[in-house]
């Protein structure tokens, strides 16, 4: 894509779903009083300081944004039904705000999904390992960028439990991610209530990070904690 179109394609991506018209504007424009969400949804102006955290969560708006909008919908309406915000977010608005500050996006064949659910380690990145080659692993949260720019061995992502279908096309590197309108799909209120996610230390993925071509890399429990034991019935 030549520099030159940038400028008019962004705001297709960005407004994909109609509404107000997304666009960055200074938090200070903010309404003392009104919900961050809120505002996002009634007027599209995405309150932004002059920090990397929200550099990161304007990226993934100009990636997802047909996921981005469909989140803050989501927000917004569970803000509304409870009346304005509340002390405690609740089941929803919980996993809603952990999906766009820490969610990570896998598609992977299905053994590695199943190592990964049930936390099974030494399987997941040493039995597996070859399997990696054939994943992707895109992170969503913007938050988990974040912290990404200053590594450290305990970052973990929360992988959203919905794999990637593997006929979706490859990423580009331009424009909207081609997983966006899919993803936007799934989201379901009912659903992400559940908190469908489970824990990947994301410095464990085999090439993000050159430690873990050790295989003691992954001997320390304090990072790839087994899974809590089974309450009894």
């Amino acid at each position: 894509m030549a520099p030159e179109a940038v400028p008019s394609d962004l705001p297709r991506a960005l407004n994909a779903l109609g509404g107000a018209p997304v666009r960055f504007i200074p938090q200070s424009e903010l309404p003392e009083g009104v919900a961050y969400e809120s505002h996002i949804f009634a007027t599209g102006g995405v309150p932004t300081r002059d920090n990397l955290h929200d550099l990161f969560n304007a990226l993934c708006w100009m990636r997802f944004p047909q996921t981005k909008r469909r989140l803050n919908a989501l927000q917004a309406a569970a803000i509304d039904q409870s009346g304005g915000v509340q002390a405690t977010r609740g089941p929803l608005r919980d996993a809603l705000t952990l999906f766009d500050e820490n969610a990570l996006l896998l598609q992977a064949p299905e053994p590695l999904w199943q190592a990964l659910r049930v936390r099974d380690w030494p399987r997941l990145f040493a039995a597996l390992r070859p399997l990696w080659a054939q994943a992707t692993a895109v992170t969503f949260g913007h938050a988990l960028t974040e912290k990404l720019v200053v590594p450290y061995k305990s970052i973990t992502a929360h992988v959203l439990c919905l794999p990637v279908p593997t006929g979706l096309a490859p990423d580009p590197g331009q424009g909207p991610h081609p997983w966006d309108a899919w993803l936007a799909a799934q989201l379901t209120p009912d659903w992400l209530a559940t908190k469908p996610f489970t824990p990947l230390p994301v410095l464990g993925i085999p090439g993000w990070w050159p430690a873990n071509e050790d295989p003691g890399f992954y001997a320390d429990t304090g990072v790839f904690r087994p899974p809590r034991p089974q309450s009894p019935t």
